[in-house]
């Protein structure tokens, strides 16, 4: 549904956008991840239209951006960092204005406004004026905007910037949603986000992809060793000697902080890859005659395969 090969976008010597290319299919869920300058949203502006690449193809819904670019934008619904509103239209006003700018026939406006409002849980303010919403209002108003015209690709930049915890939750359910119907590309800062809406992520740093792929593949690429975190009653000494001898543990330190009333300790594990120590650890714990507290396995976040591939990355002329 989107194909993206070999994209730059440079201003004056500065590469905004380098050689990026990656794909996302019908009805995926992409997100699309990055530091602030990686090139996110200079890249979804090429996807959409707004600017063109200096050199590079994208294509959208079968319609090469660059070529056909009315095609395209008919396709593509877009949901910038900041809504494009009208402050002094209603929202009902608003919709019809960009349902009608984007094609919406007559006889399917009214209900694809409708739609759009109780998508979106924003039917309650529909006859108030734009500008005097609130920013998380604003941004559901901008997400409506977006859907209004059923468009088969949706480019959503931050979506979910200054909602509420509850409006944060029905956001990405609706973005959930909108997958299989829709094909989405979702930028954020909230990983989180990305774990519980998006099929696949593509990380992008200094205008350059750095790694793609579904979550689970990212945190298994890059997972070093396996950690356990186990909380123990006893003689700190003994404890870390009884732990360090058992096989397969290659490193077990106290975590900072975590004691209790002096006996009691957190101590955190590196496991060699592929090994499951659990068993045999608690057996080793209760023949001692330790105090086992709490035991659980501590898995590799996208936070941290985010960080170890951004922070491997040495900024270049494209920074």
């Amino acid at each position: 549904m989107i194909e993206v090969s070999g994209i730059t976008k440079e201003f004056g010597r500065f590469t905004a956008v380098n050689g990026l290319s990656f794909s996302v299919a019908k009805g995926e869920v992409l997100g699309f991840l990055g530091p602030n300058g990686a090139g996110k949203t200079t890249t979804m502006r090429i996807l959409t239209g707004f600017i063109p690449a200096t050199r590079g193809m994208a294509v959208v819904a079968g319609h090469d951006i660059l070529s056909e670019p009315l095609q395209a934008k008919r396709k593509i619904g877009y949901l910038p960092e900041s809504p494009p509103l009208y402050p002094e239209m209603t929202v009902a006003d608003y919709l019809d204005f960009a349902a009608r700018i984007k094609g919406v026939p007559r006889e399917r406006r009214k209900a694809r406004i409708d739609e759009s409002l109780e998508r979106c849980s924003i039917t309650d303010v529909r006859d108030k004026l734009a500008g005097k919403l609130s920013k998380g209002y604003r941004q559901r108003v901008g997400l409506a905007q977006a859907l209004v015209h059923e468009p088969e690709v949706l480019i959503l930049d931050e979506p979910t910037a200054g909602l509420d915890p509850k409006q944060i939750n029905e956001t990405r359910a609706l973005i959930r949603s909108l997958g299989g119907d829709h094909t989405v590309v979702l930028s954020t800062h909230i990983l989180p986000e990305v774990v519980m809406t998006c099929d696949r992520v593509v990380i992008i740093n200094n205008g350059s992809v750095v790694a793609q792929g579904t979550t689970q593949s990212l945190i298994d690429e890059f997972r070093e060793n396996d950690r356990l975190q186990v909380t123990v009653e006893g003689p700190e000494p003994e404890v870390l000697k009884s732990f360090r001898s058992l096989d397969g543990v290659l490193a077990a330190e106290p975590v900072p902080s975590t004691s209790r009333d002096g006996s009691v300790l957190t101590y955190r594990l590196s496991v060699a890859p592929g090994r499951d120590v659990r068993r045999e650890l608690a057996a080793r714990i209760v023949r001692a005659g330790f105090g086992l507290l709490e035991l659980h396995q501590e898995g590799t976040t996208l936070e941290e395969v985010y960080l170890r591939v951004v922070s491997s990355e040495e900024p270049g002329e494209a920074s």
